[in-house]
């Protein structure tokens, strides 16, 4: 199985999750990134360097820039991670409907 523990560690910081809805709309140089945030643009390229690790960025050379790109599909990881314990709800809550609705008998 996929270890998803880079993609946690990229969404578990507000503004790299601020970045992926940004980079959502389209492509974007790290300083149009930067240009959104009152932060620097080394600051906003460390940001980008985990969201990179995480695969949830990709980078590809524009003459001197470097273009980043969302890579949506890493979420998947953390979908089907999350997934796993859907299970579990579906048993507590029909669990607790079966006793609601013994209590109501």
């Amino acid at each position: 199985m996929y270890d998803p523990q880079p993609v946690f560690r990229a969404i578990s910081d507000p503004t790299r999750r601020a970045i992926i809805g940004i980079l959502a709309d389209g492509e974007m140089t790290i300083g149009e990134v930067a240009n959104r945030f009152e932060m620097t643009r080394p600051g906003i390229a460390k940001h980008l360097g985990i969201l990179r690790e995480g695969n949830l960025v990709s980078v590809r050379e524009n003459g001197r820039e470097r273009v980043h790109k969302l890579e949506p599909m890493a979420l998947k990881s953390v979908e089907d991670w999350l997934g796993h314990f859907s299970q579990f709800w579906d048993d507590k809550l029909g669990n607790l409907k079966a006793a609601i609705e013994k209590s109501e008998a």
